[in-house]
Parts: structure tokens; sequence; C-alpha cells
């Protein structure tokens, strides 16, 4: 039985079997189609699968997966089976970058889901530009990768048409986590430390921007290798700063031990984070001395929304080993958005899957009108290609885990 909130509003599928020709593979035993035959096109996604963040990545995988399979057994698209190919790329560039460019030689690839990683997705995107292969990356929220490297100038540039994503960006995090420290915490101090990396420093910056603009006053300031894991020279002087809390531009393998030894070096502050810190990972490397600590993340909690009570039941069913996590949502929305757009594109070429680079093109120009209601909300695309969905939560850890205690939209101040 189909879950409502996941049709398609653009878009409605044409009566009767649709024959499909196209460079994906066939497979003559199949039931769709006037032919009997079906066409199999591929999801590709790339997330961390091994490693430090591999919870998240796993999330990541699993929620496609269960979007790929929910689209074959409601026949989404007739004559069309969805099968997806899962890479890892540990969470380096490089390696997405690898990962980019197999993905780009497998000719029945019409769409990508990931990464995870802002960094890795800079490091994908002109491979799949060059490709006119649509990515959808359910996680990243660097600015740049949408708006360009002088978004904050106010000369926002789309670099890549075939880039998008269903979360929402740092633009927005970093400054709605300033806004509710200041005005509904009272905090007027704070120390924000960054791990350098294309998502830790550009969140850390935002944040830091809004925080002073509205009055707060940034008493310390550092950067750490986020490949370590002895941060006591840090933790020290954040400790005796006096500052209100720590603000960490940074992923939970590196701010869970960095949150944990600032309270060794006696610091009684909260640490507050991106949605890189929100995960049960964070927590659990934190040896239960994370209570009060807080994180935002994007979109509305799961568990809260209405639109994701089938996918949060369907996810228990088929026995997912990890987690869905921070991006299982998104990570199914953004797989539904390429069937959508697959979808889309049959339609307008009665029945036919165009071959090769043109049906590529074709799909990545669909995804621009994809919209629907999904597991997070709607779904749609601005001319950036960021989500139209400006929601985020605060959330703070309570008896073990992060409880949600603020969900809106960000205002600009």
């Amino acid at each position: 039985m189909r879950h409502r909130s996941l049709l398609i509003l653009t878009t409605a599928v044409t009566a009767g079997a649709l024959t499909l020709t196209a460079c994906g593979s066939r497979d003559d035993s199949g039931g769709g189609g006037d032919s009997g035959e079906k066409t199999t096109v591929v999801i590709g996604l790339d997330a961390p699968l091994t490693g430090d963040l591999s919870a998240l990545g796993q999330g990541i995988k699993n929620s496609s997966d269960l979007a790929v399979k929910t689209a074959n057994k409601n026949k989404e698209v007739e004559g069309v089976t969805f099968k997806l190919e899962a890479l890892d790329d540990q969470a380096q560039a490089g390696t997405g970058q690898q990962n980019a460019t197999k993905l780009v030689g497998n000719q029945d690839v019409y769409g990508v889901v990931g990464p995870l990683n802002s960094n890795v997705g800079q490091s994908m995107q002109k491979v799949f530009g060059n490709a006119n292969l649509v990515q959808v990356s359910p996680a990243n929220t660097a600015p740049q990768l949408s708006q360009g490297p002088d978004w904050q100038k106010g000369n926002k540039k789309r670099l890549f048409d075939t880039y998008f994503r269903t979360s929402t960006t740092d633009a927005v995090q970093g400054p709605y986590a300033a806004q509710y420290l200041f005005n509904e915490r009272k905090y007027k101090k704070a120390y924000i430390i960054d791990d350098k990396k294309t998502y830790g420093a550009g969140l850390a910056g935002t944040f830091g921007d809004e925080f002073k603009k509205l009055g707060g006053k940034v008493v310390g300031s550092d950067h750490i290798n986020p490949e370590d894991r002895d941060f006591s020279a840090v933790a020290t002087k954040v400790a005796k700063s006096k500052a209100d809390f720590v603000y960490l531009g940074m992923e939970y393998p590196a701010g869970a031990p960095l949150s944990a030894q600032i309270k060794k070096a006696g610091g009684t502050m909260p640490t507050v984070g991106g949605d890189a810190l929100y995960s049960p990972e964070y927590i659990k490397l934190h040896k239960k001395k994370s209570e009060g600590d807080m994180a935002t993340s994007v979109g509305a909690p799961l568990e809260t929304l209405d639109t994701a009570k089938t996918f949060i039941k369907n996810y228990k069913k088929e026995g997912y080993k990890a987690f869905y996590d921070a991006y299982g949502g998104y990570s199914y929305d953004s797989t539904w958005a390429i069937i959508q757009a697959v979808k889309a594109v049959v339609e307008k070429n009665d029945g036919k899957l165009p071959e090769g680079e043109d049906g590529r093109k074709q799909v990545s120009e669909a995804m621009q009108k994809v919209s629907f209601d999904g597991v997070t909300g709607a779904v749609s695309f601005d001319k950036y290609g960021d989500t139209t969905n400006k929601q985020l939560s605060v959330y703070e850890v309570k008896g073990g885990k992060h409880k949600p205690v603020k969900t809106g939209t960000f205002q600009g101040s």
C-alpha cells in the first residue's frame, strides 16, 4: 500500500504500462511494460560506510535502500526496477572523487545520493556536473556548495546545475543556534572551536557572525586537528575562559572527546554544536559526561512528524542493524526525489527513458521541478538546488539521549 505522503505533486503516472528503452540493463523476467521487460535504473550512493562516521553513513545507506525497495514494491515507475549501488568514501574527499568517477562510468546510473561530508561533496561536484549526472545530498550543509564561494558577500552563484540537497545549510543552521542561545538561554559569552574543514569552519563562522551581531562576545577561539584525540591544552584554555558555553564546528568523533576533556579540566559550561554532533554516537563516545550538551540539526524530529510514521515503521520492519540516525529521513527523500525525476522523464518521453548523457541531463533538469510530501515534510528545491524546507531543531542531552527543546524556522536578524 502506497504511503500517501510520498506522492509526487507535479506529475501523474501515465495510464497503462510503460515500455522503456534505455541504456539501463534489461530484465526479460520482469512483469512491467508491454513487452514484459523491465529496465534496471541504478541509483548510486556515496557515504562513509566504514570508519568513525560509519553510524551516520550506514543510516544514510539503509534509508536509501528502503526508498528503492518501496519504489519497486509499489511499481512507482512501471517497467522500471531501481537498484542501489552504495560506495564507501570513508569521509575522505579523494575517495569520494574516485567514487564519483566510478558512478559516472556506469551508464545505468541516473542519479546519486550523498555524500555526508561537505568537503567530500565539494570534491564530487565537478565530476557529476561534467557528466550531467544529478546528485542529491541528504547531509551537506556548507552553503558554498550550492551558492558559490562568495555567498556571504551577497554574490550567490550556482556552480553546478546537477547539485541538490534535501538538508538545509549552515547559512541558517549556525545563526539559528546563535539566536536560540543568546535570546532564549541568555548566554552572552562564547568560546568557539572548529576543525578547519569545510563543514566545521563554515558552521563556526556563521554561528560566530550571528552571535556577535546579536551582542554576544566571543571570549576565545581555537582550531583543532580532527584526527587528534588529545585536546588537553585547548580544553584547559576553555575551562579557564569563563565562557557561558563552547561552540564546536566539527563532527562527533573529535567533538565528543574534546567536550569530555573540557569537563575533565574543570569546565562546567555546556558544549553546543551542529548536526554532526546530533548522533547517539556522540553520547556513547562522551562516556556519560554529555548531560546538558546541545546540538542543532536540520528539520524537525522525525518521531514528531506524521509524514515519517510509515518510514520509521518500515525501517524497523526491514531489520536494519544500524539506526537511521540524523540523516535517514533526508536520505530517503533524496532517493525518492531521484525516483520522481526519473518518473517525470519517462512520462515526458512517452514511456521511454533516453539513453546516455541525454537521459542523465533530462533527469537532472527534471529534479529542479520535483515536489512531493516526503518523510521530512515538503520536498522541493530553490534556484540554487537547496531545499525549500528551512526548519531546524535544537536538541539537549537529557537522561542519556538527545531530546528536542525547540523546533522552528530561522528568522533573519
